[in-house]
């Protein structure tokens, strides 16, 4: 984090933020401010006469998150907060203001069913974007589609992850074989693969003028679609609204969610298709923050090491 707040790189930042606002017409109406600072990122409030704008700067392993952002605005910039600048090379990017985040709209409306909307258009998005794989992986999003899936599955384990009980190794080495199985199976249905968020919870979704923006894309990989549904239906929507483990119906946030997908296979397919993969999405997730914490300083990888130990035990244990 110290980078984030050394005084030349500040400088730098603010040298290039107002280069960029004078570019788009408007002007900086006060002080820059720094709301948050992480060993991967930090983030800018810019306040312009035409309403504050954003400026993001990502570590060098995050950094492919600035052209990910480029290729979906380029293609779907109706789902995305507007990219008013990005310096693909050093990860940077300016957007404009995402509007009142859904975690906060969630917990005042008392409902999920924001979920039903939104879900769909995140769908679609990813259908869209199918045709830009090759170029979204030579543009550094990581490579996590099904035909290096398991070998990927199997240097993770060789390689080793830190603090990861033997006992608990051994039993993830037993499904080796199993995971081949099940990404040969998942090719099978002829699904896209694509970008894929990752970390798609109720923090990474805003609302701006009746529209639903998908934020925070430095997590995002290029994978099997259905892979983003781990997270998002086990990890988040299951747990309702009160943070209770198995307190909401998924179902219906999966069918709004397969719904785009009714011209690739059938209802039958692609629920089967579904529950393979959000297995193998947790898989998936694991490496995407391995890949993280080791890109990151070590004394700021503990909590993301735990991280993929947990969600190792999350695929193995739903295999069970």
């Amino acid at each position: 984090m110290e980078l984030w707040t050394d005084v030349c790189w500040l400088e730098t930042a603010h040298e290039w933020i107002h280069a960029r606002v004078d570019e788009s017409g408007a002007k900086i109406i006060g002080p820059i401010e720094q709301p948050h600072v992480r060993p991967w990122a930090t983030v800018m409030r810019v306040p312009t006469d035409a309403g504050p704008v954003w400026f993001k700067a990502n570590a060098p392993v995050l950094a492919h998150e600035a052209a990910v952002v480029s290729v979906i605005a380029g293609r779907r910039p109706d789902l995305v907060p507007q990219l008013l600048a990005a310096d693909l090379e050093r990860g940077w990017m300016l957007m404009g203001d995402g509007g009142q985040r859904l975690r906060e709209i969630v917990e005042h409306e008392r409902s999920l069913r924001r979920w039903l909307e939104l879900l769909p258009l995140y769908a679609q998005l990813q259908i869209d974007l199918a045709a830009h794989a090759d170029e979204l992986v030579g543009l550094g999003a990581p490579d996590r589609r099904l035909a290096v899936l398991a070998s990927q599955y199997e240097q993770l384990l060789d390689d080793g992850v830190e603090g990861l009980p033997q006992e608990e190794l051994r039993r993830l080495r037993a499904l080796t074989a199993q995971v081949g199985e099940m990404c040969d199976r998942l090719a099978g249905f002829g699904l896209p693969e694509t970008i894929q968020h990752d970390d798609l919870h109720d923090g990474q979704v805003f609302v701006r003028d009746g529209r639903y923006l998908f934020f925070d894309w430095g997590d995002a990989c290029v994978s099997h679609a259905f892979f983003t549904m781990a997270v998002t239906l086990e990890g988040v929507l299951a747990w309702g609204l009160d943070d209770v483990e198995a307190s909401e119906d998924t179902a219906p946030y999966r069918g709004a969610y397969l719904e785009p997908f009714a011209g690739y296979a059938s209802r039958r397919d692609l629920n089967e298709a579904h529950t393979i993969a959000l297995r193998l999405g947790w898989l998936c997730r694991a490496l995407n923050v391995h890949r993280l914490a080791l890109g990151l300083e070590p004394a700021a990888r503990a909590p993301h090491l735990e991280g993929v130990r947990v969600r190792l035990g999350l695929f193995a244990d739903g295999l069970e």
